[in-house]
């Protein structure tokens, strides 16, 4: 009886997991940063950052099920860990690691922060794309993810770019980013290398947004509900 009890808990927990998972995606799939074809379209600040929030939130969860996939699958034995500390192309941007450090700065610098290490990612996560379809044996699931994060990745830059002309109108945006030049690992012949290169991108990618979604959420409070929430 209570192995069966416990069989039970566990499907219903699995079960809401995937339910939770497919209204997220449904979330997101319904809140476009402009509808289908539009150029110019007029949001307003709130639903700008409730889409921006929403889509940091999504990248975030995929990212870390993309990162744990890939640990189990490729990663179990070889001592990753303890090597990808502190080795992020994005590690150049001096980004705050707590939400009292995030507190101190202000919100413009914080805006142009996230808009920086998005830039930054456009290239890594295009060439991790490519670079999984040629992986032998990796999951469907890594790759949909992958290609997944690179799109949802470009609405939430765009996104941004929409927050920040609203919030600072007329000012010119930096185009300043983390250069990635990690490419030739993700392509070396030795598996042991090539794998931690990919292993350790993918750490980094979870590392970052991670960050996006917690410096976003932190936006939103002190914008749009000046700090009263």
């Amino acid at each position: 009886m209570d192995n069966q009890g416990s069989s039970l808990k566990g499907s219903l927990l699995l079960l809401l997991l995937l339910v939770s998972n497919l209204l997220l995606c449904k979330s997101v799939d319904s809140l476009p940063i402009c509808p289908s074809g539009a150029v110019n379209c007029e949001v307003s600040l709130r639903d700008l950052f409730d889409r921006a929030v929403i889509l940091s939130n999504y990248i975030h969860n995929l990212s870390s099920e993309m990162f744990t996939e890939f640990d189990k699958q490729y990663a179990q034995g070889r001592g990753f860990v303890t090597k990808a500390i502190n080795s992020c192309h994005t590690s150049s941007l001096s980004t705050p690691e707590d939400k009292e450090q995030a507190q101190k700065i202000h919100h413009e610098d914080l805006l142009n922060l996230i808009l920086r290490v998005l830039r930054s990612w456009n290239d890594p996560l295009y060439h991790l794309v490519s670079e999984v379809r040629g992986m032998q044996e990796a999951p469907d699931t890594i790759l949909s993810r992958a290609i997944e994060i690179e799109e949802r990745n470009k609405q939430l830059l765009e996104g941004m770019e929409k927050i920040i002309s609203q919030v600072h109108p007329g000012v010119k945006e930096n185009d300043i980013y983390s250069v990635w030049s990690g490419l030739p690992s993700l392509q070396i012949a030795d598996e042991d290398s090539r794998l931690f290169a990919f292993y350790n991108l993918l750490h980094c990618l979870r590392r970052d947004s991670h960050k996006i979604d917690n410096y976003l959420k932190l936006l939103k409070c002190r914008i749009i509900y000046d700090s009263n929430c």
